[in-house]
């Protein structure tokens, strides 16, 4: 059934091909947005970048007819249309104070609701307030789902698989020899997906499924940088992605303590000195948990230090000593490179590291992994349970999409380090609070 849509500025920001997603529909946009889209037109990130370009199409539909009765678009069914004088009076009358951007675009929802009577009238909105505020008031809401995750399965989520094997066939693997899986062994397998072969004598052997074959998991021992060695079999799968030429997009989800940051410098700095790699480039979403400490003093390197901090304590962690990080830094071997400037950027022979990716959107790291250049290998990590960002959750979050996206490439590796290695009591933490 046709709808009217009230779209949000959230999602005009978030998505800024978003107001394109709804053919077959009527699309309606409060004056109310259109005030806070311009709030954002000179800001030189993705919000300024998504405010900018529907700025830019709204004027180009200008040409076909007023906005404010409606501007038809026959390609995709669909009408876009500018409300500047919302009925207020509805707002009113159940106690809103209409002077609120978000109780203004809920007055336009309530006066279009009482007009059309045939149509669904829905708001779509990432503000979760906005969408319980809806709800109480007996109008239709939800989240903008074009990018976001449904269901994973525990090999999907986990990047890691059981199968049972013949006794035979579980030693064959173990002694370095390949072995292929029917397509019902296969079913729910992907590439680079690692699997735990299991017999029925209770043999078992750690592998990796690559078209069409399971391989053995070789040992992989960073002994360049320092000793570094797996201590659970998660992390052998993670210094296994790490470390695979093949794999050149990988990523790391997993409890705080459990290893991502600190196995991936690593492995980072293993490539450094094989000369794999140039140099390292570290970047992260700048999301503070918890109250704002405001604008931080300093140049570029002293407004990042506090976001760089995880990786400056895995240095000292490996090498007792911070004065090995600093030569690096001067030397230009390893870069800092902040989110908001990274367009434009190519990293070639680069290992680059993005910390706390869970804090991002799918466009941001679209971003950061269309900057990836040749020879390079790019490592997202994060803790999907642990999203600081506003507007975005455990499902629609860029490294969950990037996950869910990417999971079929032969380039790409997955891994979930589900075992904490830092602390029991920060295990505990992670599992219990």
């Amino acid at each position: 059934m046709r709808k009217i849509l009230i779209l949000d500025t959230s999602v005009l920001l978030y998505d800024k091909h978003s107001i394109h997603s709804f053919p077959g529909n009527d699309i309606v946009l409060p004056v109310t947005v259109l005030d806070e889209l311009d709030r954002f037109k000179d800001k030189q990130n993705l919000l300024g970048d998504a405010a900018r370009y529907v700025n830019r199409f709204l004027d180009s539909l200008r040409t076909l007819g007023r906005l404010d009765k409606g501007v038809c678009l026959p390609d995709v069914d669909q009408t876009i249309r500018i409300i500047t004088q919302p009925d207020l009076e509805g707002a009113k009358s159940v106690g809103l104070d209409v002077s609120r951007g978000d109780n203004r675009i809920i007055s336009v929802a309530l006066s279009l609701k009482a007009q059309n009577k045939r149509k669904p009238v829905k708001v779509v909105t990432k503000d979760i307030n906005l969408r319980v505020k809806c709800d109480a008031l007996g109008l239709i809401a939800e989240d903008y789902y074009k990018d976001h995750v449904e269901t994973w399965s525990e090999a999907e989520e986990l990047g890691t698989a059981t199968i049972n094997l013949s006794d035979e066939r579980v030693d064959n693997i173990f002694s370095g020899s390949a072995e292929r899986l029917t397509p019902d062994e296969a079913e729910g397998l992907f590439e680079n997906c690692f699997v735990v072969c299991k017999s029925p004598s209770n043999k078992s052997a750690l592998g990796f499924y690559k078209r069409g074959f399971i391989r053995k998991l070789n040992s992989v021992n960073l002994g360049k940088t320092i000793n570094v060695s797996p201590r659970n079999k998660e992390q052998a799968f993670a210094l296994h992605a790490l470390t695979d030429k093949s794999s050149v997009l990988v990523t790391l989800t997993g409890i705080a303590g459990s290893g991502k940051t600190f196995l991936t410098l690593m492995a980072g700095l293993d490539g450094l000195y094989t000369g794999q790699y140039e140099r390292i480039i570290i970047t992260r979403s700048i999301q503070p948990v918890g109250k704002d400490i405001g604008f931080l003093p300093g140049d570029l390197r002293e407004k990042m230090d506090p976001w760089m901090a995880p990786i400056a304590d895995n240095f000292r962690h490996a090498f007792k000593d911070m004065s090995y990080f600093e030569t690096m830094m001067q030397k230009g071997q390893i870069d800092i490179a902040p989110l908001s400037f990274i367009r434009g950027r190519t990293f070639n022979n680069a290992f680059i590291i993005v910390d706390e990716a869970q804090n991002t959107t799918i466009h941001e790291l679209k971003t950061i992994v269309t900057r990836v250049g040749k020879d390079s290998k790019i490592v997202l990590l994060g803790d999907i349970d642990q999203v600081d960002t506003p507007y975005i959750d455990k499902r629609s979050n860029g490294l969950s999409i990037t996950i869910d996206k990417l999971r079929d490439s032969d380039i790409t590796s997955h891994c979930h380090l589900c075992k904490g290695e830092r602390s029991d009591i920060a295990t505990l933490a992670s599992r219990s609070l």
